[in-house]
C-alpha cells in the first residue's frame, strides 16, 4: 500500500456530494447528451447508385435512456460507455465525430487502433457507376456497448458461455462472502466469484417469487438475468424513486406484467433508498442476498463488487413458536424489524414467509439504516452507532492495538467538515477503533483507499469508470485535509486492480496485514449521510441519518485463526 502525496490527484466529478448515481446499464437506450454524434442507422444500408455521388449517412436519432441520472459529468461518462468512438466510412465524418466527442463529452479518448474498434470502409465517392446485379446488404457489426479500453479489445469480447454458472462456489463455507465475476480477467480470478445469473440460477433452488431492493434499475436487463424457466415468476421491485424518476421506472416495467413496484416511504425529504438486497423464495426454502451492485448491466461486468449469500433456510414445522428459527445473532428478528420499517403492504406477505422459515444457521449480524432522527436507545439501532455497539459487545481488546490501522475503501465521498475533527477523526473514528469494552481509546492510523485519476484511466472501463466514483470538486476543495489520508486502490491478489471498486469495505488489520480484528463490506460510502452524525457535538445524543438505507451484518471468525472475532458489514 503506497500513499500518493500529491494532493488533488484523486478522481473527482461534479456530481452531488452524497449521491451515488451510476451510469445506466449498457443495455439501456442511449443517452442524448448534447454530443450529437453522427451515426449510420443499423437498420438500413446505402443502395447502389448509377452515378458517382457523395452521400453522408444521416445521423441516427439517439433515444433518451430510461435512466438518465446524475450530473453532466456522470451523464457524459454514461454517454461514452454506451457510445464508444468508432471510425465511420467517411473520413470527414470521422473527423467531425472526434471533434464533437471531444467538445461535448469532455472525456480524453484515444483514437489508436488498440483503444478503438475501427469500422473501416471505402468512401462512397469510389462506388462504381454501375451497380452489381444483386447487391447484398452489408452485415452490420453489432457493438457490445462498451467504451474503448486502454488494455485493448480483448477485454471487450463477448462473455464465453462458461462465464455464467460455471464455477459455483461451495456454499457451506463459514463466511459466505463472494466477489462478482469480472470480464477481461484471467479465468482463475473468477473462480469462486458469482454473477447475477449464477445467483438466480436453478442450481440454488427452484425459484417461485423474488424481491429486489435497490437504488438503480434497468428492468429489461434485470428480467433477462433470470433463467428462462423463472423469467415470468413474480418480482417485486422496492425502490425510492420519486416524481420523474418514478415515472421512468413505471414505464420500464410496463412490458413486464409480472413485475410490481413498491415505493419506500422516506420520512426525510432528501432521504434515499440505497438498500441492495434480494429475497428469494424457492420451493425448497428461502434465501437472502445482500450485495453492493445496482441492478444495471454496468455494475456486473467490469467493476469490483461484493455480496453475502445466506444459506438456504428451510421451512419450519407447522405449529412452531414465534421465536423458532432464530439465529444466535438475532438475524431473523433484525430482518423482520427492518422490513416492517418500510410500512409497505406489499412486504407483509414476505414478512409472514420469513416467520415460517428457520434462519438459525445464520452467523452474521444485520444492521439496518433508515433516514430519520433517533434518540435514546434507538440511536444504537441504526448507523455507525449500531456498528459501535456490535464492536463493543463482540470483540475483545488486542495488545498493541494502536499499531493496528483502520482501512476504509469506498466509491463516493461526501462533505465531512472544514477539518477532520468535525466527524471523521471524531465520532466516526471512535466507532471504527472500538475493540471490546476497554475504556482506553487508541488512535491507530487511518488509511482511506480511493482510485486516482491514473487508476481510472488505466482501468478496464477507462475514463467512464469515473462516473461511478462521484466526489464533488466543490466538496474536495473544502476538505483538502482529507488528501493526507488517501492511498491508491490495489487488488493484485484477486486480479481486480483494474476493475474499479464499487464495493465498500472497512477493516481493522494487524501491522503485517496477516490478521483481522474485524472486516466490513457495505454500500455505505464515506459520508455523514451514509453513516449518521451526532447533532450539536454529541451534547443531545441524537443521530441524524438522511440519505441512505443500508444493511450490515457481522460474522465471527473461528478461534485458532489468529484472531478472536471478525465483523462482516454488508450493505
Amino acid at each position: 500500500m503506497s500513499q500518493d502525496s500529491q494532493h488533488g490527484k484523486w478522481t473527482i466529478s461534479s456530481s452531488d456530494d452524497d449521491d451515488e448515481d451510476l451510469p445506466p446499464s449498457g443495455r439501456s437506450s442511449n443517452i442524448n447528451n448534447n454530443s450529437h454524434q453522427p451515426k449510420s442507422s443499423p437498420a438500413s444500408t446505402p443502395e447502389a447508385v448509377r452515378t458517382t455521388v457523395d452521400i453522408k449517412p444521416e445521423p441516427a436519432k439517439t433515444p433518451v435512456s430510461s435512466l438518465v441520472i446524475g450530473s453532466e459529468a456522470r451523464q457524459a461518462a454514461a454517454m461514452n460507455q454506451l457510445n464508444p468512438v468508432k471510425l465511420e466510412s467517411s473520413p470527414s465524418l470521422t473527423g467531425k465525430r472526434k471533434k464533437e466527442v471531444s467538445e461535448g463529452s469532455g472525456w480524453a479518448l484515444s483514437d489508436s487502433d488498440d483503444d478503438d474498434e475501427s469500422v473501416k470502409g471505402k468512401s462512397l465517392s469510389s462506388v462504381p457507376k454501375k451497380a452489381p446485379p444483386s447487391p447484398k446488404a452489408k452485415k452490420v457489426k453489432v457493438e457490445n456497448e462498451r467504451p474503448p479500453s486502454p488494455h485493448g479489445r480483448l477485454y471487450y469480447i463477448d462473455e464465453p458461455e462458461d462465464f455464467f454458472e460455471s464455477s459455483v462456489p461451495c456454499l457451506n463455507d463459514t463466511y459466505r462472502f463472494y466477489l462478482n465475476k469480472v470480464t477481461g480477467l484471467d479465468k482463475k480470478y473468477n473462480s469462486g466469484a458469482l454473477h447475477i445469473r449464477d445467483i438466480l440460477s436453478p442450481l440454488f433452488g427452484t425459484l417461485k417469487e423474488s424481491v429486489q431492493f435497490n437504488y438503480c434499475f434497468d428492468i429489461a436487463w434485470m428480467v433477462q438475468q433470470y433463467p428462462p424457466e423463472f423469467r415470468t415468476r413474480p418480482v417485486l421491485i422496492v425502490h425510492g424513486d420519486k416524481r420523474e424518476a418514478k415515472a421512468r421506472l413505471v414505464q420500464q416495467t410496463q412490458p413486464f406484467p409480472h413485475v410490481r413496484l413498491c415505493q419506500a416511504k422516506l420520512d426525510i425529504a432528501f432521504g434515499t433508498h440505497h438498500t441492495k438486497m434480494m429475497l428469494l423464495w424457492y420451493e425448497e426454502g428461502f434465501r437472502v442476498i445482500i450485495l453492493t451492485s445496482n441492478l444495471i448491466r454496468a455494475d456486473w461486468y467490469q467493476k469490483t463488487q461484493g455480496m453475502w449469500m445466506s444459506p438456504l433456510f428451510p421451512r419450519l414445522p407447522k405449529g412452531s413458536g414465534s421465536s423458532a428459527g432464530e439465529s444466535p445473532t438475532f438475524f431473523k428478528r433484525d430482518l423482520l424489524e427492518y422490513l416492517a420499517s418500510y410500512r409497505a403492504p406489499e412486504l407483509e406477505e414476505w414478512i409472514q414467509r420469513i416467520k415460517e422459515h428457520d434462519l438459525s444457521e445464520t452467523r452474521v449480524y444485520l444492521i439496518g439504516s433508515t433516514p430519520g432522527r433517533y434518540v435514546g436507545s434507538d440511536m444504537e439501532r441504526w448507523g455507525h452507532l449500531r456498528l459501535r455497539k456490535l464492536l463493543n459487545e463482540h470483540t475483545d481488546p488486542i495488545p498493541g492495538d494502536q499499531s493496528w490501522p483502520v482501512i476504509g475503501q469506498f466509491s463516493s465521498i461526501g462533505s465531512m467538515g472544514l477539518d477532520k475533527t468535525k466527524w471523521l477523526a471524531g465520532e466516526f473514528q471512535r466507532t471504527l477503533t472500538t475493540l471490546g469494552k476497554s475504556s482506553v481509546r487508541s488512535e491507530p492510523p487511518i488509511h482511506l483507499l480511493y482510485p486516482s485519476v491514473d487508476d481510472v484511466r488505466t482501468s478496464l472501463e477507462g475514463y467512464p469508470a469515473g462516473g461511478s466514483l462521484p466526489y464533488s470538486i466543490q466538496t474536495a476543495q473544502k476538505q483538502v485535509w482529507l488528501h493526507s489520508y488517501f492511498h491508491r486502490w490495489k487488488a493484485n491478489t484477486t486480479g481486480r486492480t483494474h476493475a474499479m471498486p464499487h464495493i465498500k469495505t472497512y477493516m481493522r488489520v494487524s501491522p503485517d496485514f496477516t490478521q483481522l480484528a474485524w472486516f466490513l463490506i457495505t454500500s455505505a460510502n464515506l459520508s455523514k449521510a451514509a453513516w449518521g452524525a451526532l447533532e450539536k457535538n454529541n451534547t443531545q445524543g441524537i443521530i441524524f441519518l438522511t440519505l441512505h438505507l443500508t444493511h450490515t451484518s457481522s460474522v465471527q471468525m473461528e478461534k485458532g485463526k489468529g484472531m478472536e472475532n471478525m465483523l462482516l458489514y454488508i450493505p
